[in-house]
Formats: C-alpha cells, structure tokens, sequence
C-alpha cells in the first residue's frame, strides 16, 4: 500500500508513477476524498467540543434550579450530528481505503518504461545454448518416452493442468528440491521454514494478492485459501511485528506446494508442465532495512542464478518493464532459462523488490538505531526457483540422442550417483 501522507506531499509524483503504470492519475481524487475527511474530522472534534461545553452548562443550570430547554435540545442535535458525521466519516474511509487497496507499487526510477513484456530490458546471458546432433524434443515428448510422465493419469484424476511423475523423474522433482534448499540454507544464509498452505484473507491482504486478484487463487469451505506461492506465508512471518534493527536481515526459504487458477491464463502454454494449477517451488524471501533493499535485489537474484549455474542450464536475467511488473514489486528481475523444446527463453524465476508496499499492509516495521520512533521494513521475494519448470529445463537442456537425460555433476549426490535417466521401456 503507499502512503497517504506522502500523496498528500508527492501527488505529482504519485501521478507520474501511475502514468508509468499506465493507469490515470488518481491524486486529485485522493486528494479530494482525504480532504473531506480531514474537514469532517475536525466538525466531528468541534461538535463533540461543544458537546461537552453544552452539557457542562446544561448540568450547571440545573444544579441551580433552572431548566435550559434550548441547552437540553443543543446537546440533543450535536450527538445525532455527531452520529451522522461518524456514518459519513465511516464511508469516507471505506473509499479512501479502498482506492489505497487497488493502488499497485510504484516503479524504481530505473525500470524501464513499456506497455508489456516486449519493453523489457536483458542484462546478461549465461552459458550457450546446447547444440544437438539430433531433432530436439520438448520436456513432454521427452517424459512420455522415458515412461515416466502421465498426464492422462492426472487428467483421469484432476483434469487439465496437472501431471503425475513416477519413478526417476518423481525421484529428480525430489532430488531439485532438495539441492536448492541445501544450497540457500548453507550458502546464501536462508532460514528454511516449514509454513501453512492454507491462509487467511489478511496474509494474502499482506502480500497484495487480495483484494485484487482472488480469481486467480483458489478457496477453500473453510474460508482458508490454498498458497499462490510460499511468499504469502514467509512474509507474513512479521506481519504486526516491530523488530528490533539488529533482527535484520531475516532471509527465509520454504518448499511449497503452489496452487493457482491461473484464471487469466485460459489458452496459453496449455502443453505440458509449464503452467500448472498445481507445482511446488523453492521461495527466497527477505525483511531487509530500507537502505539495503536496492542490494539484497541483486544478492537474491544472484543466489536463484546459483542454482541453474550449477545445473549448467543456460539461462537470461531481465529487468521487467513498468507494463509487466506485479502489482506489488518496485523492481523485478526476471531469470528465464533456455528451453530447447520451445526454442526461446523461458521465465523459471522472477526476483522482486517491493520497498515497503507489503510491509505498510501488513504493518511490519523495525525500530532504526539512529533515531526514535520505527519505520516500516522492505520485504523482497523471489523463486529460488521454480522446481517444475527447473525440471522441465533440465530435461530439454540435456536430453540424448538415446533418449535418455543426463544428470548434472551437482544433482547426482541427491539421486545416489545416478548419472543419466534412461527410458524404463
């Protein structure tokens, strides 16, 4: 959520960031709406002033004997004023709150500016695409002809977008996992957490996915909702929260499963593994100073990188452009790896700084050494990375002419030694 109190000071620049985001600028109508408020507040203040003033008088009086009918029906009109004031003050807020809600982070004054994915920006590539003496396959020709993927069975069980993995590729989704988890927990300094899939309203209110984007999530019965992403849950940790500065950094990890409805997806990358309601991730999460944001960006997208170095998966990173950033994030690097079923690069990480926008929702703050008071922490997220689609990279990088996938050197400890899943027919 941004703050008021600087749209009262910046409506310009309030304005200007929208206009980046390219929505219309919304400060006079904030500003219109506050300014009535504050103006019904202070009749409020002044009625209940007088209020007191009339009664004090109207019980003085009496005490003297005398009646004050005009006193007794002031008294009388200042509290059914008041009342209706506190109605239209209630309604005030409701409004202001709501606008606030629907209100999307503002970009860093270095991300690019465009309308969508097409302005985004490539910083750097990594490792060369693998050159094959054979026609490549996609990850589900690949699957399918190691036996070993069954979306028919997944189908037959939960219909469309899900997959059923058996055997050495059950095994390699296990295996991925925990290969990043190790690799975060010991050396980028995670914490691995195990965390709740069910939710409340406000943790999904914390992280920005409510009230905007419930039809892309899932409900339950019960009034939970199934996690989008362990990023609603590890942020949540400080949700209401004043930590002390020596607490932070707080850096955590958690394999999840994910669950979205992917609403706003209906048609698109219907094949295979690629877009799911249903997979697990390794999620990176930091409560960081605000000073430190801009810096922990970078380290936390380098530890993602780490992963697919590892795996010698070539890969890209792109800064998203203001038309293709979530609605919580100030700055988001993309890290897409080369899939050569598709031919082209594909998003298997996404690196966010969010400034203080979730923690203002949430209301997590820390107290600053240098002055009294607290101020609120920033938060960033990212997938460190997304085990499905790791999976799917793995498969298509290094498929064989045989058919089979060999296994990088790092996974191997995870998989007993195993150097290569072979066709099981």
């Amino acid at each position: 959520m941004l703050d008021l109190r600087w749209i009262r000071e910046n409506p310009d620049g309030l304005d200007r960031g929208l206009k980046r985001r390219g929505m219309e600028p919304m400060s006079d109508r904030i500003l219109m709406l506050d300014g009535a408020r504050r103006n019904l507040r202070t009749a409020i203040q002044a009625a209940q002033t007088r209020r007191k003033e009339a009664s004090r008088e109207f019980g003085a009086a009496k005490k003297e004997g005398r009646d004050s009918p005009a006193l007794r029906g002031e008294v009388a009109d200042l509290k059914n004023q008041i009342q209706l004031f506190d109605v239209e003050l209630a309604k005030s807020d409701a409004e202001i709150d709501t606008l606030l809600k629907d209100l999307p982070n503002l970009p860093a004054a270095d991300v690019p500016d465009g309308p969508d994915e097409s302005a985004n920006v490539e910083i750097r590539r990594v490792g060369a695409p693998p050159v094959f003496d054979f026609q490549a396959r996609d990850h589900v020709e690949i699957g399918e002809a190691l036996g070993m993927m069954d979306f028919a069975a997944a189908s037959k069980l939960s219909g469309a977008r899900f997959v059923v993995l058996n055997d050495a590729l059950a095994r390699l989704e296990r295996a991925l996992a925990g290969f990043m988890l190790d690799l975060h927990t010991t050396e980028f300094g995670y914490t691995e957490v195990s965390t709740p899939f069910l939710v409340r309203d406000s943790a999904l209110y914390g992280t920005g996915q409510l009230p905007k984007f419930g039809e892309d999530l899932f409900k339950t019965t019960t009034d939970h909702w199934l996690i989008p992403t362990a990023e609603v849950p590890l942020t949540n940790l400080v949700a209401d929260e004043i930590l002390d500065a020596d607490d932070l950094p707080l850096r955590f990890t958690a394999l999840t499963p994910c669950f979205r409805s992917e609403a706003g997806a209906a048609g698109r990358d219907t094949r295979g593994m690629l877009r799911q309601h249903q997979f697990h991730k390794v999620e990176l999460v930091s409560i960081v100073r605000p000073e430190t944001s801009a810096d922990e960006l970078e380290r936390m997208t380098g530890a993602a990188e780490e992963v697919l170095k590892r795996l010698e998966i070539p890969y890209r990173v792109v800064v998203l452009s203001t038309g293709d950033m979530g609605f919580a994030a100030e700055k988001t690097y993309d890290i897409e790896a080369w899939l050569p079923g598709q031919g082209t690069y594909r998003e298997i990480s996404s690196c966010s700084n969010c400034g203080a926008f979730q923690a203002r929702r949430m209301r997590a703050r820390y107290r600053p050494e240098d002055r009294k008071g607290t101020d609120f922490v920033h938060t960033l997220n990212g997938s460190g990375v997304a085990v499905g689609r790791l999976l799917i990279a793995l498969l298509e990088n290094r498929q064989q002419a045989d058919g089979s996938v060999s296994v990088p050197a790092a996974l191997r400890p995870y998989l007993g030694g195993l150097d290569a899943i072979r066709p099981t027919r």
